[in-house]
């Protein structure tokens, strides 16, 4: 029967500390630029937005929690969270069945599928603000969009499609879904190929239909890239920026405002950068507790049991 020695269990001990200094070694540099470029500035935004600020004078003016209630009694501010979630609701009821269901036409074997799924990705390739550009161009007034419907015969249906304030989040909302739809298509592509065709023709010579097999074999087996693209857009429609402030920087009268257009108008552009701290929290805020509830609630089911850990 072996017998540990103090000396035995000092070595052991030794030998796990020998075990972690490399790694801890090559863990730091990542952790400090994580600490300084993420940690340090939500702590000074954090801290920022207690007070009454401009952003040049010294901070003096400690007005306490008064700059979140402002936020949340403004109008526009709630106007703007408004449209983040009309986009989110909308990503997830049009954008994402959209992509699912080109993902799965474009799963099946025919020729040039290949060439057809370059095109539909090439727009997510496109930087934001030139997706912006082009179609504030195509779409303004006396654009090419405009300028088409008339030729056609079809001057009805011309609008000023950033200029209406009840038509700007739509035009927006398809811009957005022209830019991503091709990530989150490729995502669920991605899913399909990994989902065995034996299973789905299983089901097909057992006298399912096609869309029974669709529905019970090929869906519940995607779920886990499903729940991932989901999560992606939402965490996308939350933080929605660059076509916006791009196209319409807000406008008009704030219509197509969101959060993050909002924070980045009242702290740059007015120079209350306390205020715009305050905002940039709540933001914050929205997303990290969307992020841990959709991890504990929803994403929890794909990672247990994925996880091992090394004896």
């Amino acid at each position: 029967m072996a017998t540990f020695t103090p000396q035995r269990v000092q070595s052991a001990s030794g030998g796990r500390s020998a075990r972690w200094l490399p790694i801890i070694l090559l863990l730091l540099p990542a952790l400090v630029l994580y600490a300084a470029f993420v940690l340090l500035p939500i702590v000074q935004g954090a801290y920022y937005s207690l007070f009454k600020w401009n952003g040049l004078q010294p901070l003096t003016n400690f007005i306490g929690l008064d700059n979140y209630a402002k936020a949340l009694g403004t109008r526009q501010f709630t106007n703007a969270v408004w449209n983040n979630a009309f986009v989110i609701i909308l990503s997830l009821t049009v954008q994402i069945p959209f992509s699912l269901a080109l993902a799965t036409y474009l799963n099946a074997r025919f020729p040039g599928r290949a060439l057809f799924r370059l095109i539909f990705f090439l727009p997510y390739v496109i930087s934001e603000v030139i997706t912006a550009i082009m179609f504030y161009l195509l779409l303004q007034p006396d654009g090419m969009v405009n300028s088409v419907l008339r030729w056609a015969g079809l001057g009805g249906f011309v609008q000023d499609w950033f200029g209406d304030t009840a038509l700007v989040m739509w035009t927006l909302f398809f811009v957005i879904s022209w830019k991503y739809f091709g990530f989150h298509m490729i995502l669920l592509l991605a899913g399909l190929q990994g989902i065995p065709r034996e299973l789905s023709e299983a089901a097909l010579i057992d006298g399912a239909g096609r869309w029974q097999a669709f529905r019970y074999v090929t869906l519940p087996l995607l779920g886990p890239t499903l729940r991932v693209s989901v999560f992606l857009s939402i965490i996308g429609a939350l933080q929605l920026f660059d076509i916006v402030y791009a196209t319409t920087r807000g406008g008009p009268l704030h219509a197509s405002d969101t959060m993050a257009t909002y924070m980045f108008d009242v702290g740059f552009i007015r120079s209350q950068m306390g205020y715009g701290s305050a905002v940039a929290v709540i933001l914050f805020a929205v997303c990290l507790v969307f992020a841990l509830l959709y991890q504990r609630f929803v994403l929890r089911r794909d990672t247990e049991g994925a996880i091992t850990v090394a004896g």
